[in-house]
């Protein structure tokens, strides 16, 4: 069996996320060794009671091959964090998941990317929006992120396709099913011109307990989330939660006071999120021009996007620096470092040098 196969083999265990599975593969150097290691190697690997439950009861009841064909049958395939086409930005988001199945094609491009999320109800004012920005932010050759629900979501779909750019849509469910069933050829379509995404195994059906942890893929995959109209309640809004927490910027579509269905965009307004009224609003935060992210000299000299990319620019210099050090010289948490520095190294002002190590780009 291949490596790739143990990767896919881990993902099924409960209770076994990337963290755990990092150490394994510390401990064990592989993943091979680590499925096929002794009850007591993998308590003296530190395995708690229950992931260890977990994982003897897979080994002993999963078929590793029948599982891959399930993959080729439903016309997939699946990325493990340690593959190069693995999303980089998500790679970042500590709690990224191992495995990512995929129906169609990553493009390193796709670095270059804003989510669009907002209600499913979405009023003739909230699907306009969202098509309008995404048209526009895909002609600019930024590949547009959602969730493949209706509303919003379809609206930001079909306005990137409609740019003639690149879209990705992150399901709730396993990549052999599409939902809402009634988006089957937009989902084709997308497969075209981008790819459906998924970390849940195939057949896997969309309960709504899946809903709120697609939402952290969907903003961990963009430089920023684009909220167009959501109420007060709304799930679109537990995407901003997740984008705030891995240091992504918020911005939101005003909305009319009146309307119950922006209440929850113009609250976002008010507690700070980035009121945007044309493209470039979005273009100029995230500091993407022309298509590109800047990593030209001139990009270099722009002053830091905000607070926490300030802070570790002051403290990145030539000599390379762990993850650690940065986390306890910043005062930031561990997960807004990692991946305010993936946007850094995106914008060409710092460069991983080693295993969790980092300096600055210097201009000269």
């Amino acid at each position: 069996m291949s490596d790739r196969q143990f990767w896919l083999g881990f993902s099924l265990v409960p209770e076994i996320g990337p963290k755990r599975l990092s150490h394994l593969l510390n401990w064990f150097g592989d993943l091979a060794s680590a499925w096929t290691a002794s009850e007591a190697q993998l308590c003296a690997a530190g395995l708690d009671r229950q992931p260890l439950a977990n994982l003897l009861q897979t080994r002993r009841t999963l078929n590793l091959d029948a599982e891959m064909r399930k993959i080729e049958a439903a016309d997939a395939r699946f990325v493990t964090l340690a593959d190069a086409d693995y999303p980089a930005l998500l790679k970042a988001v500590p709690d990224a998941p191992a495995v990512l199945y995929v129906r169609g094609t990553l493009s390193p491009d796709d670095s270059r990317a804003l989510s669009i999320v907002g209600t499913r109800r979405a009023t003739s004012y909230g699907r306009d929006a969202a098509y309008h920005f995404a048209k526009h932010l895909a002609a600019r050759n930024i590949t547009i992120i959602s969730g493949l629900a209706h509303g919003v979501d379809a609206a930001a779909h079909r306005g990137a396709l409609d740019g003639g750019g690149r879209t990705l849509a992150v399901l709730g469910c396993g990549i052999d099913r599409v939902y809402p069933a009634d988006n089957h050829r937009l989902a084709a379509d997308i497969v075209q011109h981008g790819a459906l995404l998924s970390e849940f195994p195939v057949g896997t059906p969309p309960e709504a307990s899946n809903f709120p942890r697609r939402n952290r893929i969907i903003s961990g995959l963009a430089l920023g989330v684009l909220v167009v109209e959501a109420p007060e309640k709304s799930g679109a809004l537990i995407t901003t939660t997740t984008a705030a927490e891995q240091g992504r910027e918020v911005f939101a579509v005003p909305g009319n006071i009146f309307n119950p269905m922006s209440g929850g965009t113009n609250r976002l307004i008010q507690d700070g999120a980035k009121l945007v009224l044309t493209v470039e609003d979005i273009l100029e935060e995230l500091n993407i021009a022309h298509g590109e992210v800047q990593t030209s000299a001139a990009a270099r000299q722009l002053a830091p996007a905000n607070d926490a990319e300030h802070r570790l620019l002051q403290h990145l210099g030539a000599d390379p620096m762990h993850v650690d050090d940065l986390t306890r010289l910043s005062g930031l948490p561990v997960a807004l470092v990692t991946s305010t520095l993936t946007i850094l190294e995106l914008k060409g002002l710092a460069r991983m040098v080693g295993h969790m190590q980092y300096c600055v780009v210097r201009t000269h």
